[in-house]
């Protein structure tokens, strides 16, 4: 496979009645998707989308949502996700950004962010009809834009004639290929300053879906629920490894726990990829039996999931495997911890996924001891093309590593330094640290934020919890604890157990207990807003 959308070509060769999409109590076969995608393909051509252009699209889950991410693909096209929890501006930054040519959405979320659309290069907005089934007589005027009908794509006002074959011919004679031809483009929240747009090739996406499909062991027997945005890479992947094996993915746009439970009990899922938020709240629900049961897997990516939590959701699930996993956007996936160690080592990240080589390197490159902190290391065939329209902060993130390259490679293959520190074990065995910028230095010794946050949860009065670093003219810093809980929280009796586990000097100066956590659109919790609100309450 060379490009993302020949999975699913593939598949509705060889299975084309085999359910492959579901939403909102509709469900399309293989060879209805692909037929779907072509037309959305043809749509796209017809508007001359060229090879390379970019093409945004601003939807909630449903069938036209993947026919455009799938459709730009078969245009030779680069398909641009955007996250439809964003805000107008948010959404403006990603369109200018990227420089996309064409927006697809609907009628409603175009009069969120038609007033923040100017000075974009933006020419066509195509308009999806909304999900109730309701249709204006009108399409609304933009100045300066051609606003157009979606449907044309899928009612099939289209002629067959017009549907490109899946391999287009390319508009320009520069030569391509998998591992330098973009697919996609992923806005990233990122911790500071406007999202940063990671440019990801075929070869990412098409490596990344077999590999992941590979260690979870996916088949076309599968039943997988997309309930992560589709903008976020572990989301997107949940419908590339189903396409990859033939799986049956379900589209979820999450709004409470009890959607999750519905949806899986419904169509049998037998697999979940979540964030600790996430997981955090589908715990504290009543699950239906055949819903806990039919579970082959679950798997967490995003963050830390605490003890506790494992706990919880293995007693939860018990027919499941855990998989807890690390990845950072501008590598895909990175690690996974095999289920068969989690009762060994259940605070690892675990190896290396199939074809992908992690390092673990001190600032000079040079690899570090065992148990010896340092810098993760992502090389390989997963490691994206860089941030789009950033040449400098892709030099920054995006460089060899000396000593690594093949003697016949005439340019040293980048690697990506994650900015994340790890800690490798004799067994080669990874274990998070903290981000390099996360790490609490205090009294002299530097503290992972996730070590305070893992003693905090396993005490069980706390369901969530972030541990930072605030300004201490004695300490340099001290540690701030943010805890959320569904009780009052007797802090006094947390400490105290947490002191059963940490050192003093890794103990919290102070709690401070919320109602709520502000998440990123990606259902992650907003650590910087949280740092953010504990350094200036505590400055009151």
């Amino acid at each position: 496979m060379t490009t993302i959308h020949q999975h699913l070509e593939q598949q509705a060769r060889l299975r084309p009645g085999a359910p492959a999409l579901s939403a909102r109590d509709a469900t399309l076969t293989y060879a209805q998707l692909w037929q779907g995608v072509r037309r959305a393909a043809a749509r796209l051509a017809g508007l001359g989308v060229a090879r390379h252009d970019r093409v945004a699209v601003f939807l909630e889950k449903r069938f036209e949502t993947v026919e455009a991410l799938w459709g730009t693909s078969v245009a030779g096209a680069v398909f641009v996700p955007v996250n439809p929890l964003l805000k107008g501006r948010q959404v403006a930054h990603v369109v200018r950004d990227s420089g996309a040519r064409v927006l697809v959405t609907s009628p409603g979320r175009l009069s969120a962010v038609r007033d923040h659309l100017g000075d974009t290069a933006l020419t066509t907005v195509l308009l999806v009809d909304p999900a109730d089934g309701s249709v204006r007589d009108e399409l609304p005027r933009l100045p300066g834009l051609t606003v157009q009908r979606w449907a044309g794509a899928s009612d099939g006002t289209v002629p067959d004639d017009a549907v490109p074959d899946a391999e287009p011919v390319p508009a320009d004679p520069a030569p391509s290929g998998p591992d330098t031809d973009i697919a996609a483009i992923l806005y990233t929240s990122g911790s500071t300053g406007a999202p940063k747009g990671v440019v990801l090739s075929h070869r990412n996406l098409v490596v990344g879906a077999t590999s992941v499909s590979g260690y979870l062991h996916n088949t076309a027997d599968d039943v997988l629920l997309a309930v992560l945005p589709l903008s976020f890479d572990a989301g997107l992947s949940q419908l590339t490894t189903a396409f990859a094996v033939g799986a049956h993915a379900v589209l979820l746009d999450y709004l409470l726990p009890r959607n999750v439970t519905a949806a899986c009990e419904k169509y049998g899922v037998t697999g979940i990829t979540g964030v600790p938020p996430l997981w955090t709240q589908l715990a504290a629900v009543e699950w239906p039996s055949a819903a806990r049961f039919a579970l082959r897997y679950f798997a967490n990516t995003g963050g830390h999931m605490s003890g506790a939590l494992l706990r919880e959701l293995r007693d939860l699930f018990p027919a499941a495997a855990p998989y807890l996993m690390y990845g950072l956007t501008e590598s895909f996936r990175s690690t996974y911890l095999d289920p068969t160690q989690v009762d060994a080592r259940p605070d690892s990240i675990g190896r290396a996924i199939p074809n992908a080589e992690v390092l673990v390197l001190r600032p000079d490159g040079t690899p570090c001891a065992p148990d010896e902190p340092g810098e993760l290391v992502h090389r390989g065939s997963l490691v994206a093309l860089g941030y789009w329209n950033d040449p400098e902060r892709t030099a920054a993130r995006f460089r060899p590593v000396p000593g690594y390259d093949e003697p016949w490679r005439a340019v040293p293959e980048p690697a990506v330094w994650s900015g994340d520190t790890v800690v490798r074990d004799a067994e080669g065995y990874l274990y998070f640290v903290g981000r390099a910028d996360e790490m609490i230095k205090t009294s002299g010794y530097r503290v992972s934020p996730t070590e305070v946050e893992e003693a905090a949860l396993a005490t069980g009065l706390v369901r969530e919890a972030v541990a930072v670093g605030v300004p201490d003219a004695r300490l340099g810093q001290r540690i701030a604890l943010a805890a959320l809980a569904p009780e009052p929280v007797d802090t006094d009796r947390l400490l105290k157990e947490m002191r059963q586990t940490l050192p003093t000097f890794m103990l919290p100066a102070e709690v401070h207990v919320a109602a709520a956590f502000p998440r990123n659109p990606n259902g992650k919790l907003d650590r910087p807003a949280i740092r953010a609100g504990l350094v200036a309450e505590v400055a009151e």
